[in-house]
């Protein structure tokens, strides 16, 4: 085989849909997981000369399809690279000991949950199926499976929220077995329900103390920041998540899935029946000449470790001079400088869209 790259898989199936969520999943998955898995393996066929250093199952409710991710990771076994990541999203509630242990034996070596909070209030006023006692258990349960690499989401500026229940939330979250946090603010998205109901998430001085807060707490408890909503202990940052930030290849399997593959960006259609009925799954071309500075240092900068000076003069023509121009329309205790590089600290991962666009306009 040619290369290794990373393996996303889509399994597009809930048991019901958060109301923040713009993700795309269907119910009945009983009714249609055995095409599903037949048509994931078929298009994983197509891709003959590639190994996968990574594999993700990503969602909706991966772990709802236990058995039959068991069977692809199985099937495939052959592809996949000696130490690769295998990380599987679940939901506490659709989580036992029995599918934990199978998922652990076929491969399966990182989970991520679905947590989101600590306080019962909030995962009610966010839609979930669980309490903050079944996530406390499911995760212990991932331990104890022998699956040593477990990640939970928490969502910051969530309905009800306040400083001291977030405080309430990390505490929890620093008590379970995890070895890599994703936290993330709340955006209310389009053709959602919270959207339909004019939700709103905290506002953007309430937004902005509550990020700060979990940043500063989970760097003194040793999961540190290495991405904008990411913080790990040392060793585990998401191999597969680095991928994209890192313009690293992959490719996505599954209806709504992303690809960076041979020189492309590419897209499946959000269409779970025309994934599973045509031979090879339908894709758009998203950009066909990916990768050039500006992508580049928009991902970059959004990992702790920032854009060095060398690759963008090396790979873009780029200079330092030019870079630093640019950094003058920047408050100072956004950016951090350096002989080599520059990165935003994190009052300026606050607002990094703005910060990346002024250093990627070159």
């Amino acid at each position: 085989m040619s290369k290794s790259v990373g393996l996303y898989i889509h399994v597009p199936f809930c048991k019901s849909k958060c109301p923040y969520c713009d993700f795309y999943s269907v119910a009945n998955a009983d009714e249609y997981k055995e095409e599903y898995k037949k048509a994931v393996l078929r298009n994983i066929e197509k891709h003959q000369d590639v190994s996968f250093d990574t594999v993700y199952f990503g969602g909706g409710t991966p772990i709802l399809l236990w058995a039959e991710i068991c069977e692809i990771l199985d099937s495939i076994g052959d592809r996949i690279t000696e130490n690769a990541e295998i990380t599987l999203e679940a939901n506490p509630c659709s989580t036992s000991f029995d599918k934990l242990c199978s998922l652990k034996q076929s491969g399966v070596n990182r989970i991520s949950f679905g947590l989101q909070s600590g306080d019962d209030k909030e995962l009610k006023a966010l839609g979930r199926l669980h309490n903050s006692k079944e996530g406390a258990d499911a995760v212990i349960l991932a331990e104890k499976s022998g699956i040593k690499n477990i990640s939970a989401d928490i969502m910051i500026g969530i309905p009800f929220q306040t400083k001291k229940s977030l405080e309430n939330t990390l505490v929890y979250m620093i008590q379970l077995p995890l070895s890599h946090i994703s936290a993330y603010m709340l955006k209310i998205e389009p053709d959602t329900v919270f959207a339909r109901k004019s939700v709103q998430p905290a506002d953007e001085e309430l937004m902005s103390e509550l990020y700060l807060k979990t940043v500063d707490h989970l760097n003194e408890k040793g999961f540190s920041q290495y991405e904008i909503s990411n913080f790990s202990k040392v060793g585990y940052e998401s191999k597969h998540n680095l991928k994209y930030w890192k313009c690293e290849e992959y490719i996505g399997i599954g209806p709504s899935a992303h690809s960076y593959f041979d020189g492309k960006r590419f897209s499946v259609d959000r269409n779970l029946i025309d994934f599973m009925e045509c031979p090879v799954q339908k894709t758009v071309i998203t950009d066909d000449n990916p990768g050039d500075y500006d992508e580049w240092a928009m991902l970059k900068l959004r990992l702790s470790e920032g854009i060095d000076f060398k690759t963008a003069k090396n790979r873009y023509n780029i200079s330092k001079e030019q870079i630093l121009n640019r950094c003058k329309l920047i408050p100072k205790n956004f950016i951090e400088i350096s002989e080599s590089g520059l990165r935003l600290t994190k009052e300026g991962f606050l607002v990094s869209n703005a910060i990346i666009g002024i250093i990627s306009d070159i």
